[in-house]
């Protein structure tokens, strides 16, 4: 059932006025957001079954010529309307239904940025989904990963996470539909990748123990799916918040078991096991660990094919290559290496890749360090924290930066302990 004054009726209403058909309209969004759109999402936001995220206004603007503020206005009906049917059914249900069936139902207040949904309670809802179900809208959530991969793209972590979630809610509601044994893979294959995804955003925020929750879920659904690289690439990728937030040798540990997942077989994941490896035993003084991990990632990557390539997070492109050996040199104290590596990383890293280079950064300044100019490392990370947006001062960069500092002393330290503090 839709709300009489929401998006579904205003989108319906002016696509038919138009003359359109949802395929049309599909083609009109597609121009607009300059990416494929599925006319299928059209059919769900006229239906009400989803309500399109604030990601798509602007292109829905675009396209059928709506005011943004009948957008917005349309959609807050529609929630609304969601909500009055939402809390009507609740108040007829016990207690124990009511907890089981919640998902996202509050806002988790991010000191300085604004607010974000309640994600503990999706956490919990898709975790205990996994144990039986299956799937329904499968398609749409396998799109929903794909386009997720894609990274940032010049958003802050934050901005990404609130955009998915209403993917996860529907993906909670899908876990716990009955399905077929080959949909049930699908679907769990698909929870994989989508809790993994947000459990990269938490790292990067800084939120270490969010992110091991969601890696735990990733990994689960990525063993009952039986998919070994999405499993290996769940646990290369889990290896990098204790791998960079003080833990090398939790990190070490990780890494080997999804070298071991990965077998023999080159892919992205046993490419990424083999990098994270090679930065946590040479932030352990393994050093000939960490030089025998570099000449295997190495030769993986050598063997990848395109999809192995692709410059996704899913993927392990030359520029996440680099990357990755830019930090073991820099760890290794191999300054000319680590040097040659970050030149390699910027020439191929895209402008709106705003963490990749604030990152490459902030390795070249350990670099100067080690190359005894320490006013010239502290001058190099001020510089990249006046030029970062608000919502990348967080995190993963602020720990490299706090890192930076502390290995400094007397005026260079002086000058980053003020930038940290402003």
């Amino acid at each position: 059932m839709m709300a009489p004054d929401g998006i579904g009726v205003l989108l319906r209403s002016r696509r038919e006025q138009a003359g359109l058909t949802r395929e049309d309209a599909a083609l009109l969004m597609a121009q607009a957001l300059g990416e494929p759109f599925d006319a299928e999402n059209f059919k769900r936001w006229e239906r009400e079954t989803r309500l399109p995220t604030p990601r798509w206004h602007h292109s829905i603007e675009a396209a059928l010529g709506i005011p943004l503020e009948e957008i917005i206005r349309a959609r807050a009906s529609s929630q609304a309307f969601r909500l009055q049917r939402r809390t009507a059914r609740m108040e007829g249900e016990e207690a124990t239904a009511v907890k089981r069936r919640s998902f996202i139902t509050g806002t988790l207040a991010v000191a300085g940025v604004g607010a974000l949904p309640d994600f503990a309670e999706a956490h919990e809802g898709i975790n205990a989904a996994l144990h039986g179900s299956d799937a329904a809208d499968i398609a749409y959530l396998e799109s929903v990963f794909e386009r997720n991969t894609g990274g940032y793209h010049g958003r802050d972590p934050q901005a990404v996470l609130a955009e998915m979630h209403e993917d996860l809610q529907l993906l909670r509601v899908v876990l716990e539909r009955p399905h077929t044994a080959h949909d049930r893979a699908t679907v769990v294959r698909t929870a994989a990748g989508l809790t993994g995804l947000v459990a990269i955003i938490q790292h990067d925020r800084g939120n270490q123990q969010d992110a091991q929750r969601w890696f735990t879920t990733a990994a689960r659904a990525a063993s009952e799916s039986g998919d070994r690289r999405m499993m290996a690439w769940v646990l290369a990728r889990h290896a990098m918040v204790p791998l960079n937030y003080g833990a090398p040798r939790a990190a070490a540990d990780l890494a080997a078991r999804a070298h071991r997942v990965a077998g023999n077989t080159p892919s992205a994941a046993a490419a990424l096991a083999a990098a994270v490896s090679s930065r946590a035993l040479a932030a352990i003084g393994d050093r000939r660990g960490a030089m025998n991990a570099v000449a295997r990632a190495r030769g993986t990557i050598e063997q990848l094919d395109r999809t192995g390539l692709a410059d996704t997070w899913f993927g392990y492109p030359p520029q996440k290559h680099s990357v990755h050996l830019s930090q073991a040199f820099t760890l290794l104290g191999r300054t000319e290496q680590a040097y040659a590596e970050q030149d390699a990383a910027l020439a191929l890293t895209s402008s709106p890749s705003v963490m990749t280079r604030a990152l490459l950064a902030l390795d070249k300044a350990q670099c100067l360090r080690a190359d005894h100019d320490p006013q010239g490392a502290a001058d190099m990370a001020t510089g990249v924290w006046h030029h970062l947006p608000e919502g990348f001062r967080t995190g993963l960069v602020r720990t490299r930066t706090q890192t930076l500092h502390d290995s400094l002393t007397g005026k260079p330290r002086d000058q980053l302990t003020e930038v940290l503090s402003a």
